[in-house]
Parts: structure tokens; sequence; C-alpha cells
């Protein structure tokens, strides 16, 4: 199973509310894939911060489609179930974990609270198809993927997600992952502070 945990990477996560939420806030949904998601725990950091700076009414509007290639075919249960070891949550503050979590019945194990678990939805998916699980996304997060794929690759997955996102739509990518050059006229950066880029229109017939 592939390593993480809740609020892996805090700081970039952070920004999502900082630097993307009050753009996206108006759409009637906001529906956000994780590409690459594991076992869970990023999506489910990204519905708790998103629920942290929402409403109750307005984080009804939010969608979150997990995705993963998931050799191991356990991934989609264990997001379904929502229960973690204490080990994978002990990193989130008292004060929200307490918030969010509820003791499972298995020892040391932590279970989410439903009104998080219903915002997010797993989808086993292969990013190599180039099919997006749907369109009109508001936000996508694909971390420690592309690192995976070869130069050609990486493109193309950055190309599709570009068609995938909805106009003012928004790509968060690893810290360490720079976009290739090919996507320069496809996104802009839209803080210094992470790998946070805005999706620019371009022309049908433009290629990279």
């Amino acid at each position: 199973m592939a390593f993480t945990y809740f609020f892996r990477d805090m700081q970039t996560l952070e920004l999502i509310h900082k630097d993307v939420l009050p753009v996206i806030r108006g759409h009637r949904y906001i529906d956000i894939w994780d590409a690459g998601c594991a076992h869970g725990p990023e999506p489910y950091s990204i519905a708790i911060i998103l629920r942290e700076k929402m409403s109750r009414m307005l984080f009804r509007n939010v969608r979150i489609y997990a995705t993963d290639i998931d050799t191991s075919d356990q991934f989609g249960q264990t997001i379904s179930d929502g229960v973690y070891p204490e080990g994978e949550i002990k990193r989130i503050p008292g004060e929200i974990r307490r918030k969010y979590f509820t003791k499972a019945d298995e020892p040391n194990n932590y279970r989410l609270i439903d009104e998080i678990k219903s915002r997010v939805s797993f989808v086993k998916h292969d990013l190599l198809s180039l099919e997006p699980v749907r369109t009109g996304f508001s936000l996508i997060v694909c971390k420690n993927v592309l690192l995976h794929f070869n130069r050609q690759q990486r493109v193309d997955v950055i190309r599709m997600f570009h068609s995938t996102l909805r106009q003012g739509g928004f790509l968060l990518t690893e810290q360490t992952q720079k976009l290739p050059p090919e996507a320069k006229e496809l996104f802009q950066q839209a803080t210094p502070e992470a790998q946070v880029f805005g999706k620019l229109e371009v022309c049908s017939e433009m290629r990279i």
C-alpha cells in the first residue's frame, strides 16, 4: 500500500483554501479530482480542510473523486469504510482530529464521520488511459504520480487535465514536480509558494 498519511504536505494543502477556495467557492458544485489518491488520506484531508472553511450547506456542494490504479484492489473498500490506524492520523491537530474522527471497533483505529466520508468517492482509474473520470473539475490534485511517468506521458496527462478542468479551474502538483515547458501555454502559476496553477484558455488548434 502506498506510503501516505493525513495532512501530509500541509503547507501545500493549506494553499487550497488560501488561493483556490476564494475562486471556486462560487461554483454551483465544487468538483475535485484527486488523481493518485492511494488509500484515501489525501482526499479526506482536502475534505476536512474545505469543511473547516465552509458552512455545512456550502460543503454539501463539494464532490471529491478519488482515483488510483489500485493494483492491490484494497483502496476502494478502505476509502468507503473511512477507518484508519492511529499512526496515520497522529499529525492532525488534536482539535480537528476529535471533531472529524471517532473511535472504531478495531483497537487503535479511528473512523471518519459521515459528513466527510459522504463527500469522497473512489474510482479505480489509470491516468495513462488519458480518459478523465469526468469533466468540469474546479480543482485537480495530482501529487507523487507524475514523477513516475516519462516526459511524454507527463505532457499527455497534463494536457488531459487541462481539457478536464472547467474555466477558472486549478491544478495542484507535487512541490518538487515542475510542469514541463510544453505546458506553459496551458497554465499559469497561481502562487509562488507552491505548484498551484490556474487554467489558461488556449486556441483549440494549439498543440503542445
